[in-house]
C-alpha cells in the first residue's frame, strides 16, 4: 500500500539510415515475448520531433518506466533524449541479430549501444543498462521485467518522505547521519518531537476506527497479545497513519524514523515495537532509535521485493555451544560466516516463527521499571525467532564526510532456535567474519542493518549504482582479500 506501481512502456529507435522495420518488428517481438504489463508506444523515434510526440504517447497511458529500445544503430540524440524528457527511470538495451539476413536485416545496434552510452554520459544522464544489454527478444523480455524492481525502487525514492520523531538517544551517535545525501537522492526529510508524536496521539484518544485496529491485532496475534493494551497501541496506530496521510506533502510515499526509548514507554504507557512491525507489513517501515537511513534503507528493500522488510541490530555472536549442537554438520558455515541479527520487537509477524507474541522489553525493564516488579509500560514487544528464510542484509548510509556509501550481502536465517529474547534470529552469511571486520567495522557502518526475506543483492547493486553509490560493499571471498585485510593472517 505504500509502494509504486510500475507501468512499463517501450519506445524503438531507428537511426535514418537503417531499415525502421528493423526496429518496429524487434519491438513488436519483444512486446509478444514479455506478455502482458508492457505498454508498445507505436511511434518508433529516428528524430527529435518523434521524441516529442513518443513521450506525450507514454504519458497520455500512464508509463511510468520507459524502456528505450534500439532496434537498430540507433539515433545518438534523440535515444538520448527520450531518457532526459522522460519523467521517470528508463533503461537502453539493443537488438541482437539473427532474426534476418546480414545484409539488410543487419541492425548493427551493438555498436550503438556504446554511442547510446557515451551519449548519455556526455548529457549527465542516468539509465539502467543491463549486464550484457544486447540481446533477442526473449533475452530482451527478460531484461525488462528484472528492471521492474529496479524502476519500482527508482520511483519510490523519488517519492519519498522520511518522518521522524526524534532527537536520537543519547548516546547513540551511530544513528546520527548528515541528511544532505538524502536530498541527493531526491527524498524530503521532516523531523519533529516525541512531543508532537504525544499531543498527536492524545488527540486520538475515543477515536472510533479503535475497535476494528484491536479486533484487526487480536486476529494477527491469536491471543498472544496483552488485552489491556489493545486500546492504546490501536490508539497509536491510528496516530502514525494519520499523520503520514497529513504530512506527504506532494510526497507519495512515507517510512518513519522514531524514538523509541527511553522516554516514549512511560509517556505513551507501552513500548512502540508491535505497532511498528504491523506498519512495515504494509510497506511502510518504522526504524528504530531514529534511524533515518535505516528507514531508507528498509524502504528501498521494500520496494524492491514487495515483501515486508526489517530493520535489526548486527548483534551478538553465536555461542560455540550452539554452534556445535545445531549448525555444525548440518550446515555449511563456520561458526564465524554467523551472527544474530536482534532488535526489541519491530520484525512483522509474517516473518516470525510461529509463537511469536506480544511481550515486555527486558532491557527496558530493567533500565526504566523497578528492580523486581512485573512489567508494566515496557510491555509491546513482538517477540520470537525470526523464520528461515533466504535473506538480504543491506545498508544505504551517508557517511560523517556526507558520502553515500553501501553494502549487500546476501545469506539466510537459520532453522535454529536461538535460546534469547527479542524479535531475533540466526543470520548465516559466507565469510561473515571477513565482511564484518574488513566492511562493517572499517567503514564504520552502524549498528543496524536493513533486512529483505529473499536474495535480492544484484536489483539492489543496480538500484544503489543508478543513485551514484560508488562505494558498494558485498562479503568477497576468501580468494578475493580486502583492501585492508592482512595477507599474513
Amino acid at each position: 500500500m505504500n509502494i509504486p506501481e510500475v507501468k512499463l512502456g517501450i519506445i524503438a529507435v531507428s537511426r535514418d539510415c537503417f531499415p525502421i522495420a528493423l526496429s518496429t518488428q524487434r519491438r513488436q517481438n519483444i512486446v509478444k515475448a514479455f506478455g502482458e504489463g508492457l505498454y508498445e508506444c507505436p511511434i518508433t523515434v529516428e528524430n527529435e520531433a518523434d521524441v516529442t510526440k513518443a513521450l506525450a504517447d507514454v504519458r497520455e497511458h500512464g508509463v511510468n518506466a520507459l524502456v528505450v529500445f534500439l532496434g537498430n544503430f540507433g539515433p545518438e540524440t534523440p535515444e538520448t533524449l527520450l531518457v532526459k524528457k522522460f519523467h521517470g527511470p528508463a533503461m537502453c538495451i539493443a537488438a541482437a541479430e539473427g532474426d534476418g539476413d546480414m545484409i539488410n536485416g543487419r541492425g548493427d545496434a551493438y555498436c550503438g549501444m556504446l554511442n547510446c552510452s557515451y551519449n548519455l554520459g556526455m548529457r549527465h544522464l542516468k539509465a539502467y543498462i543491463p549486464e550484457y544489454p544486447v540481446g533477442t527478444a526473449e533475452d530482451c523480455a527478460k531484461m525488462i521485467k528484472e528492471f521492474v524492481p529496479i524502476a519500482r525502487a527508482i520511483i519510490g525514492v523519488k517519492n519519498l518522505k522520511i518522518i521522524t520523531f526524534g532527537p536520537r538517544p543519547q548516546d547513540f551517535f551511530a544513528c546520527n547521519a548528515p541528511i544532505k545525501g538524502l536530498y541527493e537522492l531526491g527524498v524530503e526529510v521532516e523531523e519533529n518531537s516525541e512531543l508532537d508524536l504525544l499531543v498527536s496521539y492524545k488527540a486520538h484518544a475515543g477515536d472510533k476506527r479503535i475497535a476494528e485496529v484491536v479486533a484487526d491485532m487480536q486476529k494477527e496475534m491469536n491471543g498472544s497479545i496483552y488485552p489491556d493494551m489493545l486500546e492504546r497501541m490501536a490508539q497509536f496506530e491510528l496516530t502514525l497513519l494519520d499523520w503520514a496521510d497529513g504530512h506527504k506533502g506532494d510526497r507519495k510515499y512515507v517510512a518513519f524514523a522514531d524514538k523509541c526509548w527511553p522516554a516514549f514507554p512511560e509517556q505513551f504507557g507501552f513500548e512502540p515495537c508491535y505497532v511498528n512491525s504491523r506498519l512495515a507489513s504494509r510497506g511502510i517501515p518504522v526504524a528504530c532509535e531514529v534511524d533515518i537511513y535505516g528507514a531508507l534503507s528498509e524502504y528501498i528493500g521494500a520496494c524492491i521485493t514487495g515483501d515486508a522488510v526489517t530493520l535489526l541490530d548486527i548483534n551478538n555472536s553465536v555461542p560455540q555451544y550452539i554452534y556445535d549442537e545445531d549448525i555444525a554438520g548440518k550446515f555449511d558455515y563456520k561458526l564465524t560466516d554467523t551472527f544474530m541479527g536482534f532488535h526489541c520487537g519491530n520484525t512483522p509477524s509474517c516473518k516470525m516463527c510461529g509463537g511469536c507474541g506480544v511481550k515486555y522489553q527486558l532491557i527496558q525493564h530493567r533500565l526504566l521499571e523497578p528492580a523486581g516488579s512485573e512489567p508494566d509500560f515496557t510491555r509491546g514487544t513482538l517477540e520470537g525467532d525470526i523464520a528461515a528464510s533466504d535473506i538480504t542484509f543491506y545498508r544505504l548510509q551517508c557517511d560523517s564526510e556526507g558520502n553515500l556509501r553501501s553494502y549487500i550481502a546476501e545469506g539466510e536465517v537459520l532453522p535454529v532456535a536461538t535460546r534469547s529474547f527479542g524479535g531475533i534470529g540466526i543470520f548465516a552469511i559466507n565469510e561473515m567474519g571477513r565482511f564484518y571486520r574488513h566492511v562493517l567495522i572499517q567503514k564504520r557502518y552502524p549498528h543496524h542493518g536493513a533486512v529483505a526475506f529473499a536474495h535480492c543483492g544484484k536489483a539492489l547493486f543496480e538500484v544503489l549504482k543508478y543513485f551514484g553509490v560508488s562505494d558498494i560493499a558485498y562479503n568477497q571471498p576468501k580468494s578475493l582479500p580486502y583492501a585492508t585485510e592482512n595477507p599474513w593472517g
